[in-house]
């Protein structure tokens, strides 16, 4: 059997881009010997103290309640829960369009099987200490300067692990064409020295 790798990625389920990357990657995992281990990072964290719109700021000050939620599901039934529960959250947020609230966090909690009573975190603190120290932990080796997706990877022949946000992709490649981005992507990431590619987005998030 081929030894697949794990590739840890850090999720905000309020950032579209991070649900076009995360389907990208279940993807890959069908092409590639991968598997996909979920993490909770924060917009509002990772904003605190920042000069933003005031429309931006209501939604990070709404954002703290999907993240707390997430926290203490993976406190309550163990990480690997974040899988499932993301695709739930993700599912009702960026296709159906839920407000963020009470009937969106019970829903997907009762869907992968937890109790709905742990939407209740969503109005507490409690978790924030988890919650800061998971989103440190992904965001620290890429630098405080980007958002989410976040994702580490194993290094070239598989050596030190390599963290790198993005890609940012839409819609989500599928079937080999997501194995080759996936290749392309651990390629130029792995190279030293290497920081960064971009071009000016001039299409949203498709949502296919």
């Amino acid at each position: 059997m081929t030894e697949r790798d794990t590739v840890d990625m850090w999720f905000d389920p309020l950032c579209p881009w991070a649900w076009m990357t995360s389907r990208w990657l279940l993807e890959v995992e069908k092409v590639r010997p991968l598997d996909v281990r979920f993490n909770v990072m924060s917009l509002s964290v990772l904003n605190e103290g920042r000069d933003l719109p005031e429309d931006y700021r209501t939604m990070l000050d709404n954002g703290w309640g999907p993240v707390r939620v997430c926290i203490a599901a993976a406190e309550a039934a163990g990480p690997q829960v974040l899988r499932d529960l993301y695709t739930a959250f993700g599912t009702r947020i960026h296709l159906k369009k839920y407000e963020l609230g009470e009937t969106l966090y019970r829903e997907a909690l009762t869907e992968v099987g937890l109790d709905p009573a742990l939407a209740d975190a969503a109005g507490s603190d409690a978790w924030d200490d988890a919650l800061r120290a998971s989103h440190d932990a992904g965001m620290k080796p890429v630098g405080m300067d980007v958002g989410t997706p976040v994702i580490h990877a194993p290094g070239p022949d598989g050596g030190e692990k390599v963290a790198f946000f993005g890609p940012v992709v839409t819609p989500a490649p599928k079937g080999e064409a997501a194995g080759r981005l996936w290749d392309g992507v651990l390629l130029v990431a792995g190279t030293p020295g290497f920081y960064e590619i971009k071009r000016t987005r001039d299409v949203g998030p498709i949502f296919d």
